[in-house]
């Protein structure tokens, strides 16, 4: 929780004083009672006095009065506002090194199942594309609602050499600038979901992609998947080492304002694009909590006044 006017809180200076000068009022009340000398005659004046419990009706009441005083502060709490509209680019790192098996069945059919998963995660009206890249990128599907055809195009991408996440970035933020306005004219948020599971070999660099993105506004969210130990073997027998390089493509998310992921199992993947999806329907919003915090004070203000009734007969 937290507040919009956080120095009107200052008025709960004023709540305390107003308990301090009760207690000293009643502290000089008490003295001046003890100088009746004729104890008997006093409990015959004031027999059934509420005692103690007098001080609990002030007690509520001040309580009413610092709940009115945070009402006034304009408290608010983070919420999760469902977007109406959104666009997300899928980049989906299809080198050669994904075909290391240290993710089963292998990297990229691990990516492929955990990557169709995820169109069921995203809400339905929000458009959604493909990029693929090795070598170079390509746009395999613009942005559309039909899960199925970015379903079937994920399934038949096919492996190449070379790995171009710069240019997979450009590819997908060419993809997003083609989306229309929403009917309003206002811009549709977007985002760009990134896997892979190497270094940029060729194309833009990773640096210059991530500039347009920040200064476009696009959040690009990177998964790192694979483990440290991965190996491909090369047509002449070769097995060669493919380390996922995690700290690059966490860079990328920094810097744009994205997130940044690592997986190094299928099932770790699945559960990424599943925050992913969910994460990119909401909005972060704040509900004000004022009529909770003036409810509350009314409340204790009748809580007070009735408690005052039935022990003195009389309201505080």
């Amino acid at each position: 929780m937290s507040f919009l006017s956080p120095w009107r809180l200052l008025l709960l200076i004023v709540v305390v004083a107003l308990g301090i000068t009760y207690a000293m009022f009643q502290k000089r009340r008490s003295k001046y009672a003890v100088r009746f000398t004729n104890l008997a005659l006093l409990e015959s004046v004031a027999p059934n006095r509420p005692g103690w419990r007098r001080h609990i009706a002030a007690a509520v009441q001040l309580v009413a009065l610092a709940a009115l005083v945070l009402a006034f502060a304009q408290p608010v709490h983070d919420v999760k506002v469902p977007r109406e509209r959104a666009t997300v680019m899928l980049a989906l790192d299809v080198s050669l090194s994904m075909e290391a098996t240290d993710v089963k069945p292998s990297r990229i059919e691990a990516a492929k199942a955990a990557a169709t998963a995820f169109l069921d995660d995203v809400p339905k009206q929000f458009n959604v594309g493909l990029v693929t890249f090795a070598g170079s990128s390509k746009i395999r599907v613009a942005p559309t609602t039909d899960r199925q055809q970015v379903a079937n195009a994920i399934q038949n991408a096919p492996l190449a050499d070379g790995t171009a996440i710069g240019d997979a970035i450009n590819s997908s933020l060419d993809a997003l600038g083609d989306v229309p306005p929403a009917p309003d004219g206002a811009a549709v948020p977007a985002a760009i979901v990134l896997l892979s599971d190497g270094t940029t070999t060729m194309g833009t660099a990773n640096a210059t992609a991530t500039k347009r993105a920040s200064d476009e506004g696009v959040p690009v969210s990177t998964i790192a998947f694979g483990t440290a130990t991965g190996t491909v073997t090369l047509p002449n027998g070769q097995s060669v080492s493919v380390p996922v390089d995690a700290p690059a493509l966490k860079t990328i998310a920094q810097e744009t304002g994205g997130n940044s992921y690592e997986a190094t199992t299928q099932n770790q993947l699945t559960d990424v694009y599943s925050k992913i999806g969910s994460s990119i329907g909401f909005d972060d919003g704040q509900s004000s909590l004022t009529q909770w915090f003036i409810a509350a004070s009314f409340l204790t203000l009748a809580i007070a006044s009735g408690l005052a009734l039935a022990w003195s007969n009389r309201l505080p």
